[in-house]
């Protein structure tokens, strides 16, 4: 089960009346940080989302009622447990907006996000690089000794790999740093977000960090949508069809083995 910002219904109801608020039903901002106030007070993960573990410490042994969100006839609580409820809760409206609304998708996209993002642990880009970091990765923008003076200023670092490119200004700009990648795939560059922002009618130009911290999940989708990638994926389960999902996603073929047994797996669960 999953309740959070947008859902209703007596499970909402009888929440509500645990946090001492007005149960009407309804999961507004103020029942959002409620829940986020009683899970930090908890020990929990003060998401403002009631996933299994939230619900079972709020009612022990009192069952949900049936409001986990549909895709394609999935119930997508089978997924509790192998994927973060904060990324479960999200699923939905990838699923309205962006059409991953089949097991066979939501399976292949899923892999993808939880190899890209170390199992939805990182959603920005780590630019941390030491000198031969820098000479090993980005060879074409730091010659000769120039890595020297960049090393471990991660700024100045995507101001250069990705200044002028990708709809940024020149390095001077720092665009390159400000539309660094974020996401569970890694959202890049200044077109990019334009385009994602008006996807879904949000401001992420003047607000980048809202990819990594609102919209990880959401961003992942839009750009899988914008790649076709629910195209790929219906092709079917085989190694073959992850393979080719892969070089669209990561322009290579790095962490294959991993990216195969985290479709395995989710499929399993989904099919």
């Amino acid at each position: 089960m999953l309740l959070k910002l947008g859902s209703s219904g007596d499970d909402v109801k009888k929440l509500q009346a645990k946090l001492g608020l007005n149960a009407d039903g309804a999961f507004g901002a103020k029942t959002e940080q409620a829940v986020k106030d009683w899970q930090a007070a908890h020990g929990l993960t003060a998401d403002g989302i009631v996933g299994l573990a939230t619900w079972e410490k709020m009612f022990p042994g009192v069952p949900a009622g049936a409001n986990a969100a549909p895709v394609s006839g999935l119930k997508l609580d089978k997924l509790t447990g192998h994927v973060p409820d904060a990324v479960i809760g999200q699923l939905a409206g990838c699923a309205e907006k962006f059409q991953v609304n089949t097991p066979l998708r939501l399976a292949h996209f899923l892999a993808q996000c939880g190899h890209e993002s170390n199992g939805f642990k990182v959603a920005q880009e780590n630019l941390n690089y030491s000198a031969d970091g820098l000479r090993k990765i980005f060879p074409k923008y730091f010659p000769g000794d120039l890595a020297d003076s960049y090393a471990r200023q991660p700024e100045k670092i995507a101001s250069r790999v990705y200044g002028g490119r990708m709809g940024n200004g020149d390095e001077a700009s720092k665009d390159g740093y400000k539309f660094r990648g974020r996401g569970y795939i890694q959202l890049t560059g200044k077109i990019n977000y334009t385009a994602f922002g008006e996807a879904v009618g949000e401001d992420v130009l003047n607000n980048p960090d809202w990819v990594s911290d609102k919209y990880a999940l959401l961003s992942a989708a839009w750009f899988w949508n914008s790649r076709s990638l629910n195209t790929s994926a219906d092709k079917g389960s085989g190694n073959d069809v992850v393979t080719e999902i892969t070089k669209i996603v990561n322009g290579g073929t790095l962490g294959l083995d991993d990216r195969i047994n985290r479709f395995k797996e989710l499929y399993a669960l989904l099919a």
